[in-house]
């Protein structure tokens, strides 16, 4: 019953005073907001990003050739230190070569599902009197398609005697079909087209179609007609017209289904460095995708709550605005203190009367705050394109946080109320 009558003393004391309780929470309501809006947009902004680099292969292995470390250089005072190095070409013997990978994958069946490979041949034109398409010509082999998966619009995917025997086949963009056959895929099937690489020509004959997706995280200001997609050609043929060597700078291992990537990265590792040993100018490393998702999420909720934190300041501000309005509230209603307390009140049930009045006046503005900072966080998400996804776990800190900060606040106010002397509160005017 005492808890009763002090919610309702409470909510009258509120209602008799609209503007100063409203000027009371507005310091909550900020603080509260800030920090959920934050929360909000940076919790999208990690979950957009990270299922973006999942859907790029989260537990698929890069491995790549690099220079080694630095050289040793010793000064003229005899001091020996780490030195940029010169960049240095890599020879023939100093690329992975397809002997390492079939003992990689003789060694490893069981966790490698395919090996991606890929050859840039370049960028250019592809032109038919004055229809044109802009396209970056890549040789992938058949493993490619396991990490990059298209949609198959028309036409076929490349077929073992098309890398075997280096045919001039392309499977090419929906865009490129848009602007050179007018959006007819069936017209563009088995047709050829020129391209220009600048000093070189090439001519290859459709046999497939693809849709084009735009990258999450690329943004272009070219228009439709402009935009550069891939023009698919097999890896021999790609090797062919680069007059490139048998060996590979990088590559991706898809791992099957079940293998922990991080564990199986560091047995990929040991397979190059053993084998790179002896090798003074180059090494290998591998990498996965699901570190750099753990990395950069990492990364992005620090960044976040650092940010948070600073906006939770303006609670701290709020509480103080808090304990002022309580203080004036106090000295304003000292005779009705010391009425209460001459007609038997007791101090516990004076200071839980101010202590749920601060209480009343946190929790309040901080469900505004809540319901400020959703919809402010969710707008700033969708304004950046991304899914709003608001934290569950932010808005219960938040309710409870406005609670403690009303009894932490609260307590001081409500402690010198019950401490006042009835008498000289009576004769308060």
């Amino acid at each position: 019953m005492l808890v009763l009558e002090n919610l309702k003393l409470a909510v009258m004391g509120l209602v008799t005073n609209k503007m100063r309780a409203f000027l009371t929470m507005l310091g909550i309501i900020i603080g509260i907001a800030s920090v959920i809006a934050i929360v909000t947009v940076g919790n999208s902004l990690t979950t957009s990003i990270t299922e973006s680099m999942q859907s790029m292969g989260a537990n698929n292995i890069t491995v790549g050739l690099q220079q080694k470390s630095e050289e040793t250089e010793v000064s003229e005072s005899g001091m020996e230190f780490r030195g940029p190095g010169r960049q240095k070409e890599p020879a023939d013997e100093d690329l992975i070569t397809d002997e390492m990978l079939e003992e990689l994958r003789a060694e490893y069946s069981a966790e490698i599902e395919a090996v991606s490979l890929t050859e840039s041949v370049g960028s250019g034109t592809a032109k038919d009197g004055e229809k044109y398409a802009n396209v970056s010509i890549t040789g992938v082999n058949d493993g490619y398609f396991k990490t990059d998966e298209l949609t198959l619009l028309s036409g076929r995917m490349f077929l073992d005697v098309d890398h075997e025997k280096g045919k001039s086949v392309a499977i090419v963009s929906n865009k490129l079909v848009n602007n050179m056959f007018d959006g007819n895929n069936q017209a563009a099937l088995g047709s050829t087209i020129d391209v220009n690489l600048g000093s070189r020509y090439y001519t290859y004959t459709i046999v497939g179609v693809y849709e084009y997706t735009e990258s999450s995280f690329g943004f272009s200001s070219s228009s439709e007609e402009d935009i550069t997609t891939t023009l698919y050609i097999p890896l021999e043929t790609a090797k062919s017209q680069n007059h490139s060597s048998d060996g590979y700078q990088q590559l991706t291992l898809v791992t099957s289904v079940g293998t922990d990537a991080t564990q199986f990265l560091n047995q990929v590792q040991y397979f190059f460095d053993s084998r790179y040993r002896k090798n003074e100018d180059f090494q290998v490393s591998a990498y996965s995708m699901e570190s750099m998702v753990s990395s950069m999420t990492d990364m992005l909720s620090t960044v976040s709550l650092a940010i948070a934190v600073i906006a939770g300041i303006s609670l701290l501000v709020g509480g103080i605005g808090v304990m002022n309005i309580m203080l004036v509230s106090i000295t304003e209603r000292t005779r009705e203190i010391g009425t209460r307390k001459a007609l038997g009140a007791t101090n516990g049930s004076i200071q839980l009367q101010f202590i749920v009045e601060a209480v009343i006046i946190c929790l309040i503005g901080g469900m505004i705050g809540i319901i400020l900072g959703v919809g402010l966080g969710s707008v700033a998400a969708k304004l950046l394109g991304y899914a709003a996804k608001a934290s569950v776990l932010s808005i219960v800190v938040s309710v409870l946080f406005s609670m403690v900060i009303g009894v932490f606040f609260g307590f001081y106010p409500a402690n010198k109320a019950a401490k006042l002397d009835p008498i000289e509160a009576l004769r308060y005017e």
